[in-house]
């Protein structure tokens, strides 16, 4: 399984004085603690199965230590038991996690498993295990590794519960890695595991995974925030015991059992706070959350909930907008609670988390742990529904994994809404789900067949997106075929799957037209139709590939005929080359044309050599910012920021084709890169603000832009700067100017 030890673990050890006595002892004592950590009851022949794996697993990893130097074992006896007391899993787990790395890592194969211990723990190992030899003909073997954890993942939620709990325990052991590694197991995390933690209901783990994420990506932000939690705790603290002593007494006097805890947010979830809504930590409003559980029999969980609702807005004013309530319809990973903010005497809004002690279980430790374990109906089918519905997505083999994964992970992260048939049939669809989405959820021919829809008995057009109780009719057409610009509409895996199914069949026939006509006028030419002569072709027009130069010709995008200053000599296809236009220049071209200067002191690759290279114009990175290399199809290696926006899809689909990079001292190569700035409006602030940036640092200015609303000002500069240093040092001068409220660096 993706486990960053696995590669490495045969390396040879470090001749270091080992003490095997102390290990045996805390092997057997971590065994003891995983024994003890297995809830519910466990029978004589549990602990037999359980004991069996463990035996097997020691000897199997008997020579092999992780990167930390520590014994390996050490690590699926950590996974285990992360299943049986974070997750709550059984017997099963238990010991396909002990055993889940043996048949990659050692010679134990997995017959030998399933004749020890049976078709099930057999099978969640192979779901578990890494596909060797994988000879695949898609960009990303990485995307090829997540479809068939999700093939899997259809057959036994169990497999991806094993492989969430390893991947926790990586990321709370990957200081002992290098860099390079840290940041791509830290990208794949964020991309695919979180997500998957999170749509499974393990909250705790889908934040623990986030914020060890971003602790490699962005040590410092996350150090920041990380500290301003701690200094504020015990303000917080005393915040907290005064906000809810007026509920506490309330509820003591209609005699309820409660627990009421104040917790803050994750690091992660502050930190995207922060980015989304462009603030500082200070202005993030709900840093923390007061949650209050009762305890009260299942029947009366809904009307006690609300009896608290009532008594929390006796004492503190709620905001309408913020109650969400998902005691009356949960969400599909079965989460159940109900969220409202209210004002504080002191002026704060505080979040308040109600309900029950089963609802709190399911939240904290997610809906799978009680899956087919608990005689609970109801949220085995949010859970069954949900994984129906990935075992439609994963019906069609075809298509490119990238895509797959990538359409699936849409479907991950995104809050609900509930919308009804015309015949009063609820069903469940991501928020922004369009009426295209509902089509497609319906059936896939009514999606294929759909030319409009009516929302509450209004005709609507088909990108309409959706509220929750909004009822729906399609109207279909026989004549109607899926078009390109749907993708755009739609936001469901289902959907987007779909639509890209039937667009590949319509391509398809399309491109036998257009090869035909590509043969033809070869032919006309004279020159030879050979693989060679569609590859020039292919590069002339810019196409992706073959087929899609076809595709162009049929469509009449591509005129073959009208091509000037071709040239046949020998049979061979002669085309002029076309010149690019300066918008489509890298930004260090422009840099370049603009400083007379062509390279920038930056090494790349493991030896750290310096190689050509191209930087980035999704994240314009400067000397001075954390780079990697990214060797890309066709332009070389292109250098981008770890915080590109693109970074934690290239780093988690791509790993093998991510390089190291840094750089080398000082330059005198110039970067562009832009400041944005906001603020309140003053009499020649805009003339302050280019006096600093074009005289006090020497900085060229490549364009400047300001607008003001209603005494609100907000610009855009666009300069040239020798490194980060340089750049902090402006940006800092600017923060200083009266006037001045935020100052950040944009990446575009």
């Amino acid at each position: 399984m993706s486990n960053p030890d696995a590669a490495q673990g045969k390396a040879p050890v470090q001749k270091v004085e080992i003490d095997l006595e102390k290990e045996k002892a805390e092997i057997l004592l971590r065994y003891r603690g995983l024994l003890r950590s297995i809830r519910g009851v466990r029978t004589p022949e549990d602990s037999r199965l359980i004991r069996k794996a463990f035996n097997i697993a020691l000897e199997a990893h008997k020579d092999q230590r992780r990167k930390s130097g520590e014994p390996y074992i050490y690590h699926p006896i950590a996974v285990a038991r992360i299943c049986a007391e974070e997750i709550g899993l059984g017997t099963t787990s238990v010991v396909a996690a002990l055993l889940h790395d043996t048949v990659e890592d050692t010679d134990l194969t997995l017959d030998d498993v399933k004749d020890l211990f049976g078709p099930t723990v057999a099978t969640i190992i192979d779901g578990l295990t890494k596909i060797s030899g994988m000879q695949f003909t898609t960009d990303s073997i990485q995307a090829e590794n997540f479809r068939k954890v999700l093939l899997t993942l259809a057959q036994d939620v169990r497999v991806i519960l094993v492989k969430l709990a390893d991947r926790l325990h990586n990321m709370r052991t990957l200081d002992s890695m290098a860099r390079d590694k840290q940041l791509k197991i830290a990208s794949e995390t964020l991309f695919l595991y979180a997500p998957l933690a999170h749509r499974l209901g393990l909250y705790n783990i889908k934040s623990e995974l986030e914020d060890h994420s971003l602790r490699f990506k962005e040590p410092a932000i996350y150090e920041d925030i990380n500290m301003r939690l701690k200094k504020g705790e015990a303000v917080r603290k005393r915040f907290i015991s005064r906000f809810i002593l007026p509920i506490r007494e309330a509820m003591d006097k209609e005699g309820f059992a409660y627990e009421i805890k104040g917790r803050p947010k994750s690091v992660h979830s502050i930190y995207n706070k922060m980015l989304k809504k462009h603030v500082s930590f200070e202005e993030v409003y709900d840093v923390f959350a007061v949650r209050i559980i009762i305890d009260t029999r299942n029947e009366l969980e809904k009307a006690d909930c609300w009896k608290v609702y009532s008594i929390v807005t006796d004492y503190y004013q709620p905001n309408p907008d913020r109650l969400r309530d998902w005691i009356s319809l949960p969400k599909a990973n079965g989460y159940e609670s109900l969220h409202t903010t209210v004002m504080s005497p002191g002026g704060r809004w505080v979040e308040v988390q109600i309900r029950s002690k089963r609802m709190d279980e399911i939240a904290e430790m997610g809906l799978a742990a009680h899956y087919r374990y608990k005689d609970d109906e109801e949220h085995t089918n949010a859970l069954d529904n949900w994984l129906n519905r990935i075992r439609e997505v994963l019906e069609e083999p075809g298509g490119n994994a990238l895509d797959f994964v990538n359409d699936f992970k849409l479907n991950l992260f995104s809050d609900e809404i509930v919308v009804f048939t015309p015949n009063g049939e609820m069903r469940n669809l991501p928020s922004g789900a369009t009426a295209l989405d509902f089509a497609f959820d319906i059936h896939s021919q009514i999606g294929r067949q759909c030319i409009g829809a009516k929302v509450n008995h209004k005709l609507v057009p088909l990108s309409q997106p959706l509220k929750s109780g909004d009822q729906i009719e399609v109207i279909t057409s026989k004549k109607q075929q899926p078009k390109e610009d749907w993708l755009t509409y739609v936001v469901t895996a289902k959907a987007r799957h779909r639509i890209k199914q039937a667009l590949r069949d319509q391509k398809r026939k399309l491109a036998v037209v257009g090869r035909e006509a590509v043969q033809r006028q070869l032919r006309t030419w004279g020159a030879k139709v050979d693989n060679p002569n569609i590859a020039a072709l292919v590069e002339h027009f810019r196409s992706s590939s073959p087929m899609d130069l076809y595709y162009q010709v049929a469509r009449g995008k591509h005129v073959l005929e009208t091509i000037q200053e071709l040239q046949i000599r020998g049979g061979r296809v002669v085309l002029p080359k076309i010149k690019r236009n300066e918008e489509e220049q890298s930004l260090e071209e422009v840099v370049a044309s603009i400083r007379g200067d062509k390279g920038a002191p930056l090494l790349i690759g493991d030896d750290l050599q310096k190689i050509d290279y191209q930087l980035s114009d999704c994240c314009n990175p400067i000397a001075g910012d954390d780079v990697f290399g990214f060797i890309s199809v066709g332009e070389g290696i292109k250098i981008h920021r770890v915080n590109c926006p693109n970074a934690v899809q290239l780093m988690s689909n791509f790993a093998y084709r991510i390089v190291k990079a840094r750089w080398k001292g000082k330059d005198t190569v110039e970067f562009l890169a832009g400041i944005r700035f906001s603020g309140i409006d003053d009499v020649g602030l805009v003339n302050k603000i280019t006096t600093i940036i074009s005289h006090e640092h020497n900085v060229n200015m490549r364009a400047i832009s300001f607008e003001s609303n209603d005494g609100i000002f907000a610009g855009k500069v666009m300069a040239y700067v020798h490194d980060t240093d340089h750049l902090n040092a402006l940006m800092d001068k600017l923060k200083r100017v009266r006037g001045v409220r935020s100052v950040e660096r944009v990446d575009h």
